[in-house]
């Protein structure tokens, strides 16, 4: 564990926590509930507390979301993560800035709020920089095994992450006057000599979107064209969608008897499952690896290498085959994915598509002999739709979520923030997977259910 740093940090961060308001009467008597907040950092920083007991130790959930929110500001310094953490909401509704936030872009007949606990997982080492990973969550234990997923991976030297490609799609169908004018279509839209004149009306919509790519899947004399765009740092919906129709018209213009049937014909494909996402993607495909020694996966996972890449070859692809699933070879990839989008004003509906993963775990002999063997996991996801600008990630408390990650707003390099956001959730999803399936190879899930999903209510 990393030390908070030097005393002047230290002497800053106990006079903040002064100033920070307690809540009433604590339900303590636990060993902690007699010390002061700055000595509670102290122990937290130190590891004589875990991170995740700090309500148990200090008897006061609102005193310990206060201290375990100085921690992490402490821990990632000055900048925009701690100015996420100081954004995120954690008591009382600014109401006439949040409905007025809402008013005209995220929802109509407004009646009010839900409210969400948000929980980090973190310090999570992905490509050599730490995250503190906010998910928005009411399953309890769902938080605390990804981070003890995460807490494996960071020992073991952290996540890898690569990015595969990048590209939102559109479909929209179309109704030929015969299978000849339909074919002729797709021969003209797949020549990469007509990408030019497509792509300058595409372009003419926006300033970022960029058509990158042109599949054309025939019924008879109805084509259903599949658009790939780069659409920046936005997911992209609305953006491919102006662009697309102004195609579209092209199209339209240059093969007379064309009928535009509807501007999305499902091969896009958008918040259903389908198999053209899981082969080519949609938004941003994402692929995580990590490789765990022995003795963490025996000191943190509480199981073997063995025991876990056997479960996952039964389990995530037998399992998954027999099934019949497309896109389903994982435990419960769309668990992680979906508390992040909660959290970070992504659209939740997308988690149909964008959770698709294939999780591998193989156990690896040692490298040398006496040595321990050690477990290859690896996330790759294909379809992984998210966007740091526009929809819900305007609103305070989601900017926030997305400033924490530090990939608020608009990358330097447009893309960058949202390539980022990715990659976070293909990582975070390889966490969720490694702890749930460690977790089944011991037969230890409904115990930890029952612990931290299962509180009496008295």
């Amino acid at each position: 564990r990393r030390s908070l740093g030097g005393g002047a940090g230290m002497n800053a961060l106990r006079n903040a926590l002064a100033r920070v308001p307690r809540s009433g009467a604590a339900r303590a008597l636990s060993s902690g509930a007699a010390l002061s907040d700055a000595a509670v950092l102290d122990k937290l920083a130190s590891g004589q507390i875990a991170f995740h007991k700090l309500e148990a130790e200090l008897g006061d959930p609102v005193r310990a979301m206060r201290i375990r929110r100085e921690h992490i500001k402490a821990k990632v310094g000055p900048g925009k993560e701690s100015d996420g953490v100081d954004a995120l909401p954690s008591d009382a509704l600014d109401a006439a800035g949040f409905y007025g936030q809402v008013d005209g872009a995220c929802c109509e007949n407004v009646i009010g709020y839900v409210p969400l606990p948000v929980g980090t997982v973190g310090p999570y080492n992905i490509d050599g920089k730490d995250y503190y990973v906010p998910m928005a969550t009411t399953e309890g234990a769902l938080v605390a095994s990804t981070h003890r997923g995460a807490r494996a991976i960071s020992l073991s030297g952290g996540a890898h992450t690569e990015l595969l490609q990048d590209g939102m799609s559109r479909a929209p169908a179309l109704a030929l006057p015969s299978l000849e004018a339909a074919a002729q279509l797709k021969r003209w839209l797949e020549d990469p000599n007509s990408m030019d004149e497509l792509q300058e009306a595409f372009s003419s919509t926006s300033r970022f979107g960029r058509l990158v790519g042109v599949k054309v899947g025939l019924a008879g004399k109805y084509a259903h064209v599949r658009f790939k765009c780069f659409t920046g740092d936005a997911m992209g919906m609305n953006m491919v969608s102006k662009g697309v129709n102004v195609v579209t018209q092209k199209i339209i213009d240059r093969f007379p008897g064309t009928e535009l049937l509807g501007l999305s014909g499902n091969m896009c494909t958008d918040k259903k499952p389908s198999a053209i996402n899981w082969i080519d993607g949609r938004g941003k495909s994402v692929a995580a690896e990590a490789v765990i020694p022995g003795s963490v996966v025996a000191s943190v996972l509480k199981t073997t290498p063995e025991a876990i890449g056997r479960l996952n070859m039964h389990k995530n692809l037998v399992g998954s085959a027999l099934a019949g699933s497309i896109g389903g070879q994982n435990a419960h990839a769309s668990n992680i994915l979906t508390a992040i989008y909660l959290a970070a004003g992504q659209d939740p509906a997308q988690n149909v598509e964008s959770s698709t993963c294939l999780t591998l775990c193989e156990a690896m002999p040692p490298k040398e002999p006496g040595g321990e063997s050690s477990l290859y996991v690896s996330c790759t996801m294909p379809s992984i739709e998210v966007g740091t600008v526009g929809g819900g990630t305007s609103l305070t408390a989601q900017a926030a979520c997305l400033g924490l990650m530090g990939v608020k707003g608009a990358g330097a390099t447009p893309g960058a923030n949202s390539q980022q956001l990715a990659k976070i959730v293909c990582a975070s999803v390889m966490a969720g997977e490694l702890s749930l399936l460690a977790a089944l190879s011991v037969n230890h899930l409904v115990s930890a259910h029952m612990a931290l999903g299962r509180r009496d209510r008295k």
